[in-house]
């Protein structure tokens, strides 16, 4: 099983996408899977995980039902909001959806990040710790210390960092993010997804060697059970098309890579941490 851990659908007319606006023209319109399928089929990736790309309850339903009547989507990463004294309600009721895998924190949506470590968060989270559930985390590098001290006192959440922590590889900085990443991957329940890359890197000139480094640090730290691959779809047509992400990751593997490390970053490794 090949699988895509990280990509978005969306309809524009649903009305609660702010970020998506008409300045932004290449991701201004509708996507849906008849235009993911091709890509899909070209690098042999039978399923994804859809994640949510709006923070309202609304759109994950949209997704669930999605994922009634599109078979490649495997699972749904859902949107909760961990200060609202119902969300364990909200996430009670999505559960009871087969394609329901888990939810996504919006920790890059915060002014600051450091409110993710007031009481009333951290003992939602406990409770999701204590529950198994698989939680995306979203948040960008000049962030990572909160996360670095959000997990002393979660140390068994099952998470996964998307898109890197977005570390700022346009400007080619590694630090503090390489050290904070090592420091993370101590925690045996917490995974990274190689997703999201291309849209950190300068748009109009990258080129696949400004990934390398980046890459093998996480290949490196977290191993080949606890990594993901995620095109990061339709965001990534910001700077790259689909057939380029993959390529960007295929050329940084290591030359000790085989089949099996591959065959875990390609889909093993999601199917492991979602429970799929």
């Amino acid at each position: 099983m090949r699988i895509d851990a990280h990509q978005h659908y969306w309809a524009i007319e649903r009305g609660d996408y702010g970020w998506i606006t008409p300045e932004v023209p290449v991701l201004y319109r509708d996507f849906g899977p008849e235009h993911l399928q091709a890509s899909l089929n070209r690098h042999g990736i039978s399923h994804t995980i859809a994640v949510q790309a709006a923070p309202t309850l609304a759109e994950t339903d949209y997704l669930l039902a999605l994922s009634d009547r599109t078979e490649s989507i495997a699972g749904v990463v859902g949107y909760l909001d961990l200060f609202d004294p119902e969300h364990l309600s909200h996430f009670e009721q999505f559960e009871r959806h087969q394609r329901f895998v888990g939810f996504r924190v919006m920790i890059q949506e915060l002014q600051d990040a450091g409110v993710i470590l007031q009481q009333t968060f951290v003992e939602a989270l406990k409770e999701y710790e204590q529950r198994d559930t698989p939680i995306d985390l979203l948040l960008t590098s000049h962030q990572l210390d909160s996360l670095v001290q959000l997990m002393k006192q979660v140390p068994n959440l099952r998470g996964v960092i998307d898109h890197l922590a977005k570390p700022r590889i346009a400007a080619g900085e590694l630090d503090p993010w390489r050290s904070q990443l090592t420091e993370l991957a101590r925690y045996p329940k917490l995974y990274c997804k190689l997703s999201g890359m291309v849209t950190e890197a300068s748009h109009d000139s990258w080129r696949p060697e400004h990934f390398i480094a980046y890459i093998r640090h996480v290949l490196e730290v977290f191993g080949p059970d606890r990594v993901m691959f995620g095109s990061d779809w339709p965001v990534c047509l910001l700077a790259a098309g689909y057939d380029e992400v993959v390529d960007v990751l295929e050329q940084a593997l290591p030359a000790s890579w085989g089949d099996a490390e591959r065959s875990k970053l390609f889909g093993l490794n999601a199917k492991e941490f979602y429970k799929l």
